[in-house]
């Protein structure tokens, strides 16, 4: 699905247009993971980035992105495990 938005200019300046999407992209993401409404695997999928700059984004917004179960946590600490090797 694609979605038009009209930004005035004075809020997009010195910024290209894709960056500014991509940021937007990730503010939703964080609100909605936020809200509840997406879980971070579906979160950094909307906002199309992996799952430490995910976190990254987390903390610096001051969103705590440990709001899931136990197997879920257990999940991301494999994938870290292996992405380490």
């Amino acid at each position: 699905m694609q979605l038009t938005l009209e930004i005035p200019d004075q809020y997009i300046q010195g910024q290209r247009q894709n960056q500014i999407a991509q940021q937007i992209k990730l503010y939703v993401a964080l609100m909605m993971f936020q809200s509840g409404q997406l879980s971070r695997g579906a979160a950094c999928e909307l906002a199309g980035i992996d799952i430490y700059d995910f976190f990254q984004a987390c903390k610096q917004h001051q969103i705590s992105a440990i709001n899931a179960s136990v197997e879920s946590i257990e999940a991301d600490v494999l994938r870290f495990q292996q992405r380490q090797r």
